[in-house]
């Protein structure tokens, strides 16, 4: 990438959570799959990352969606998702950004039902655009699917502290908790963070054995819901240390394998999970073959901005800031 090559990017937000869908101007990446793709991302361009989400360009919350082209000729697009910590693996809120960019860009047809299949690092999602009466589209993703690695592991936060919760992956991987006695609203977002970094801490000194083979970097506190037309809300750390705005899509997958597992809610019931801010994804599941479920998360994204990111060769933090860490010259 030569210095002061525009970057091209549509910027979108689901339910609260912004998604940047970049479509041109990023290196070329080897690879046959997109998981090769997004593992040379991050190995050796992970300035790249940096810059289009990171600040000064981005910022902490900002999740990046790189349109790659996808071996599979049923899929549409290849999607690598990636926020300030580094490459994800997959991305519900994302996915249902990226859908509603492509249907902007005129690239999926917006006037009908339609359904598209996107390839990602861990395996192909189907994504179905759902034309509204008031000119707003949702899109149900059907997820990857869920499960879950060990139920009830109880953690020490030191100071006689301790919680109990469920790891369980949804295209990341999460320990989900409610016994954790916090107030889930906006406001203690202070609260909530320390918290959930202080739980991850602890599944990290217990190694990787302790979550099932589980990676988990995401936390996901839980509790009834604000709206009682809604059955429960989260708040969900993200790995870079960021909370998710909205009600997370890999976390609602997870939730629902919990809950599948635990025989509380039925295949095709519907699950309407509340984020911290409000916002809600309607969800459900059918059963696996193989054992788990199949997520499917329904959402709504709107268009926030679109344009180019300018890297000038002159500019020291052209490949963005990243804490601890030194990034390449390119």
């Amino acid at each position: 990438m030569s210095a002061g090559e525009a970057i091209t990017f549509v910027d979108s937000h689901t339910e609260g959570e912004p998604t940047r869908t970049v479509l041109s101007g990023g290196p070329a990446l080897a690879g046959r799959t997109v998981a090769e793709m997004a593992a040379d991302l991050g190995g050796r361009h992970d300035w790249f990352r940096a810059a289009c989400v990171n600040e000064p360009r981005g910022h902490d919350v900002l999740v990046g969606a790189m349109l790659v082209p996808s071996p599979d000729p049923d899929c549409v697009v290849g999607v690598i998702f990636f926020n300030n910590a580094g490459v994800l693996g997959m991305c519900g809120h994302g996915t249902i950004g990226v859908v509603r960019t492509l249907a902007h860009l005129g690239r999926i047809e917006r006037s009908a039902r339609r359904t598209v299949r996107l390839d990602t690092p861990v395996g192909t999602v189907s994504a179905t655009l759902v034309p509204g009466d008031d000119g707003t589209a949702a899109v149900e993703v059907e997820n990857v699917p869920a499960r879950v690695a060990v139920r009830d592991l109880a953690l020490d936060l030191g100071g006689g502290r301790r919680v109990t919760g469920d790891v369980a992956w949804g295209g990341n991987g999460f320990y989900l908790c409610a016994d954790h006695g916090e107030r889930l609203d906006v406001g203690n977002w202070r609260a909530l963070t320390d918290l959930s970094l202080r739980i991850r801490a602890a599944l990290d000194a217990l190694g990787p054995g302790a979550a099932g083979g589980v990676r988990v970097d995401h936390v996901e506190l839980v509790g009834p819901p604000h709206d009682p037309r809604n059955s429960a809300r989260n708040f969900v750390l993200c790995p870079g240390g960021a909370y998710d705005r909205s009600p997370c899509g890999t976390g609602t997958s997870a939730k629902l394998a919990c809950l599948a597992a635990r025989g509380a809610l039925a295949p095709g019931d519907v699950w309407r999970q509340e984020s911290v801010v409000g916002s809600v994804f309607e969800s459900w599941y059918r059963a696996a073959p193989g054992g788990g479920i199949v997520p499917v998360i329904r959402g709504r994204a709107w268009i926030t901005a679109e344009g180019s990111l300018v890297l000038e060769a002159s500019d020291p933090f052209r490949h963005g800031i990243v804490p601890h860490a030194s990034v390449p010259d390119r």
